[in-house]
């Protein structure tokens, strides 16, 4: 088997930043070449959605098309009364959109190389040191960029290359982002988890929001239109989003941590999530509406880790990426740098499952321990340097904290009693009973006394009272009795104190070691290759294509028809009554989902998938089940993003939803 980088001349491999895109390898296999102007255009037609998600803009007055499922905790947020969430949502008027609670739009306005500043800052710097140098030169260019307009400007330093290279990304930040539509649960989940991550697919997975500004819609120049004829079988295609993350650039030693601990202990926890979350939905019709969204992306998230173990339990590829770490070796003046990245992963190994406890929050599944932690460490963090606070909480930051903490979501007592109770035993569990950071946290209480104590006995679900401790500062926060306020300040330090470990010897070792690393990957095979991904903006390239499965041949295209052949008349395969009713209305010839063989990842969902027209021909939502190992390499054999079609969109909106006015709004009429 080639090795990644030898591949990645010939294969539509690679998660592209959009100032260095694969020109030569455009022109020669479709003879396209974009100018300047294209790229400008396509990077201010695509948005980013803080939350995890891309989407991009698709008409003039700020309207936005992503995945339904990308929207999903939006329409959570906003059902109560109404269960939009399973019923659907459809505003015909602009004055129904309706404004979701946490919604954050980033639009990439430039991009700017400060590599130069931050290797200056970090000059001769190990450890702590290096980290803390390299937190408050970040910090700086960050503050620098967002000057004081932090309420429409965000900055973000982006390391590429594993630290090869640092850019910084200035962005327009929309916070009053509106739902427009939602299909029903059904349609955009049709098959359920039995479906996820393969191929034929029947979803309706799409979604529209609306940017607004000053309280009207957003006025944009840059768009892409939508074109119910899609493409053709082996025409260009390209997906702009934001990946999440990738690790095909990753040392031998990081990989068998991956391996051999951190995703089994993930997709363990995710497992047992996952029942829990099942269990509490028994309980009744709300039970389960309230625990809906949750159990979906627990469900999605399990399915992702255990198909990510599968692939890195595959001999060929360890065996494939022991090659290139040799090549990249031979290359190097030693090995210093791999065997630092061993030294630090073993570090990791010791301090991982108190770091996954309790700075990642595994131990206090809980919304109001969320934002209990965000007022105490926001009231901790005010009062220091801009330079010297946790990146989260730098200026750049702040708008994003204070609409979570700020949000009107509801927040269910019960529901949070029985994800805390559960939570709380995994702590327990995971450290023992008699450790001292359990007798901290429980006492002599069980987690289902505990939880019930917090829970009954707090007041952060009044958005008054959050309100307050925000505004107070350190002063209210200390004089607050709130139990989760109490409790977060209680597991502060030790949360602290273990996060600093992980930053002193583990992220700073392994940063300072992939910076050496990347210098001989630049100068082997210079800027060829792209980088891992960053949940930054970029493209990919690719056609519509199917692919051989086991010598039976997987056809791109699915139709409507499929959908109604494949409900059994229970969920997951049961369609909405409004498509059943609709169905003699359908051309069921229509193209449902298709697939390309566009490298993308998790962060991708809701991405455009474009022509060179820069016309929106699918919408990617998912890959095949063989787009596991996409974290680690790329088979351009058999990977594949799967996509709506925008055939679909357009019959769903005329037909089913009577929604003719959005559809003359994404195309341009």
């Amino acid at each position: 088997m080639l090795s990644l980088f030898a591949a990645t001349a010939s294969a539509a491999e690679g998660m592209w930043t959009l100032d260095n895109l694969p020109l030569a390898q455009l022109k020669a296999k479709y003879g396209f070449e974009p100018d300047a102007k294209w790229v400008d255009h396509v990077m201010k037609a695509s948005v980013r959605l803080a939350d995890g998600c891309s989407g991009s803009f698709v008409s003039k007055d700020g309207l936005v098309l992503t995945n339904a499922h990308c929207v999903l905790s939006c329409v959570q947020d906003l059902s109560g009364k109404k269960d939009w969430v399973n019923d659907g949502f459809v505003a015909r008027k602009r004055e129904e959109e309706v404004a979701c609670p946490t919604m954050e739009l980033n639009r990439l306005e430039q991009i700017t190389d400060v590599t130069d500043q931050i290797r200056a800052a970090t000059a001769g710097k190990q450890g702590e040191d290096y980290v803390d140098a390299k937190q408050a030169a970040q910090a700086k260019l960050e503050s620098d960029c967002t000057g004081k307009d932090a309420a429409h400007t965000r900055c973000d330093v982006v390391e590429l290359y594993d630290g090869g290279k640092f850019d910084l990304y200035r962005y327009h930040r929309f916070q009053d982002v509106r739902l427009v539509f939602w299909p029903e649960y059904r349609a955009a989940f049709f098959g359920g988890d039995p479906d996820n991550f393969s191929f034929p697919r029947y979803n309706l997975d799409m979604g529209m929001l609306r940017a607004y500004e000053n309280g009207k819609p957003a006025k944009v120049k840059d768009f892409f239109p939508l074109n119910p004829a899609g493409a053709k079988p082996g025409e260009l295609t390209m997906v702009t989003g934001h990946p999440g993350s990738t690790d095909r650039q990753l040392t031998m030693a990081q990989l068998e941590g991956l391996r051999d601990y951190r995703l089994i202990d993930m997709a363990l926890y995710m497992a047992e999530r996952r029942a829990m979350l099942a269990q509490y939905s028994r309980i009744g019709a709300e039970a389960a509406r309230q625990a809906q969204t949750d159990l979906t992306f627990t469900a999605n998230s399990l399915k992702v880790y255990r198909g990510q173990l599968e692939a890195l339990h595959d001999p060929a590829v360890f065996a494939r990426k022991q090659q290139d770490e040799q090549a990249l070796r031979a290359a190097a003046a030693s090995d210093a740098p791999w065997e630092a990245v061993a030294q630090a992963e073993r570090v990791r190994r010791n301090h991982y499952i108190r770091y996954m406890m309790l700075e990642r929050r595994q131990a206090f599944y809980s919304d109001e321990f969320r934002i209990a932690r965000e007022l105490v460490r926001h009231a901790d963090e005010m009062a220091k340097p801009n330079a010297s606070r946790l990146p989260e909480y730098q200026d750049s930051a702040l708008p994003r904290i204070e609409q979570r903490v700020m949000s009107k979501a509801p927040i269910y007592p019960e529901y949070e009693k029985a994800k805390l109770t559960w939570s709380l035993t995994k702590l327990r569990e995971a450290v023992g009973p008699d450790d001292p950071l359990v007798m901290l946290v429980l006492g002599k209480e069980s987690p289902a006394q505990l939880a019930a104590e917090l829970v009954d006995h707090s007041e952060l679900a009044d958005l008054s009272v959050r309100k307050k401790l925000w505004n107070g500062g350190a002063a209210a926060i200390a004089a607050s009795k709130d139990p989760f306020i109490e409790l977060a300040r209680a597991v502060d330090a030790p949360s602290r104190a273990v996060r600093k470990t992980m930053e002193a010897d583990v992220d700073g070792p392994e940063e300072r070691a992939a910076e050496e690393i990347a210098k001989v990957r630049f100068d082997k095979y210079g800027t060829s290759v792209y980088p891992d991904a960053t949940f930054t903006l970029r493209l990919s390239y690719g056609e519509v294509k199917g692919w051989d499965e086991d010598g039976h041949e997987v056809a791109p295209y699915t139709q409507m028809e499929g959908a109604f052949a494949r409900q059994t008349g229970s969920d997951p395969f049961l369609l909405p009554k409004s498509w059943n009713a609709a169905k003699d209305k359908l051309d069921l010839s229509t193209p449902f989902d298709f697939v390309t063989t566009n490298d993308i990842i998790g962060g991708n969902s809701g991405s455009p998938v474009i022509n060179r027209d820069a016309q929106i021909v699918g919408l990617a939502f998912d890959g095949n089940q063989h787009s596991f190992g996409g974290a680690y390499w790329f088979d351009e054999r058999l990977n594949r993003c799967v996509a709506v079609h925008p055939a679909a969109i357009a019959e769903a909106l005329s037909k089913i939803y009577d929604a003719g006015a959005l559809l003359k709004e994404m195309e341009g009429r």
